[in-house]
């Protein structure tokens, strides 16, 4: 997508009365960006009224939905602003040449064409939960030590990606390995549909390289997963009975020497019915592991219905993409030669090191774009 200065005069924007002309992108198509802000009138008209707090279940709700209007229209009318201003200075670069102010037009053209395309990326974002921020679960696969730093080096990527998005990340779980590496760990990434992209990664990630904990230097192949889960906001309401829970507490693993954790301050807590277990070691204190392992399953019951609700769904829609929880949906080589190949768009990318830094973003726009073309309309994915 090119937004060069010869695009400039060729873009739509506003004229000075507000309205917007049929060739903008806020009509129809797949932003609809007028129907939005209907909803969005709508919406804080009936939180003007008087009645309205006194349904704080309804109130929550209306609350939920303006904030996600509010995240599609206030970022398009920043854009549509700057695009505008990028005009008009082109427009007087025209009569009057100015070499400096020409130059910040190319620069402005260049950062105005990636906020377009990050926001035409999340236009393919339509599932129920994709606004929400993401619980993601890394776990290293059979192989021991190679696999478990495997696992820490998918925990990096992941946490570059976030960075780059201006997500923050906050470490929920982490189990370290015997010698090197992760055994496993449950980040929480924070941020406006962090869960909308990262739905996209979650399955089974294969590793090919020579191991630099093999002696003899052979190559090996390790495997790591990722699940995917929203992460529930105190609006949504999910019952969990005193009954069905069973905790224990233990100690927490750690450096040793003084720094060993000498109280039982980590917690495991079981949910009988499902068989759902979470355990958080973060803190010292017993009682904040407890409260971040309750809302680690309060997020895996509300994963849990969703899925059940996924499946119904998928049986009525044969051709809907299998994005199990336990398929391989990517390769990293990084000898013999260097590719990352995602198996379920066949998008390549040869800077395996480019990828392993963050940049990710092309395997996440392949996989939504092809959930959409099947009709899935950004559902959630299988975590």
């Amino acid at each position: 997508m090119s937004y060069r200065r010869g695009k400039w005069l060729k873009a739509s924007a506003r004229d000075s009365s507000g309205d917007t002309p049929s060739s903008s992108p806020s009509c129809g198509g797949i932003f609809d960006l007028d129907s939005k802000r209907a909803t969005l009138r709508q919406l804080e008209e009936r939180m003007a009224a008087p009645d309205f707090w006194n349904d704080q279940e309804k109130v929550q709700a209306v609350v939920q939905q303006i904030k996600a209007l509010r995240g599609w229209v206030e970022p398009f009318d920043s854009i549509e602003a700057r695009v505008r201003s990028a005009i008009e200075l082109d427009e007087m670069l025209s009569v009057e040449p100015d070499e400096g102010l020409s130059a910040e037009v190319e620069r402005e053209a260049d950062a105005l064409g990636d906020e377009i395309e990050a926001y035409r990326l999340r236009s393919l974002l339509s599932g129920p939960d994709d606004f929400r921020d993401a619980q993601l679960e890394i776990s290293a696969g059979a192989g021991g030590t190679e696999a478990q730093d495997w696992a820490q080096m998918i925990m990096r990527m992941y946490t570059r990606w976030a960075e780059r998005k201006g997500y923050t990340v906050e470490i929920l779980d982490l189990s370290d390995g015997e010698e090197a590496g992760i055994k496993g760990a449950v980040l929480e990434i924070k941020g406006l549909y962090a869960y909308g992209f990262l739905k996209a990664e979650a399955g089974v990630h294969r590793l090919v390289r020579i191991s630099p904990f093999d002696a003899q230097a052979r190559r090996h192949t390790s495997f790591a997963s990722a699940f995917v889960y929203p992460v529930v906001d105190n609006e949504i309401n999910i019952e969990v009975r005193d009954e069905d829970i069973r905790m224990d507490v233990f100690r927490a693993s750690g450096a040793g020497g003084q720094h060993v954790n000498k109280t039982s301050s980590a917690v495991r807590l079981t949910h009988i019915p499902s068989g759902i277990v979470t355990s958080s070691q973060a803190e010292r204190s017993q009682h904040k592991n407890k409260a971040t392992a309750m809302k680690m399953l309060k997020n895996r019951l509300y994963q849990l219905e969703a899925d059940k609700q996924a499946k119904k769904k998928a049986e009525l829609d044969a051709t809907k993409s299998d994005v199990s929880f336990g398929s391989q949906i990517r390769s990293y080589v990084f000898q013999p030669y260097t590719m990352v190949n995602d198996h379920r768009t066949e998008l390549k990318i040869p800077d395996v090191q480019r990828v392993m830094d963050g940049d990710i973003d092309p395997f996440i726009e392949a996989y939504l774009t092809q959930l959409g073309s099947n009709g899935s309309g950004g559902g959630t994915a299988a975590a």
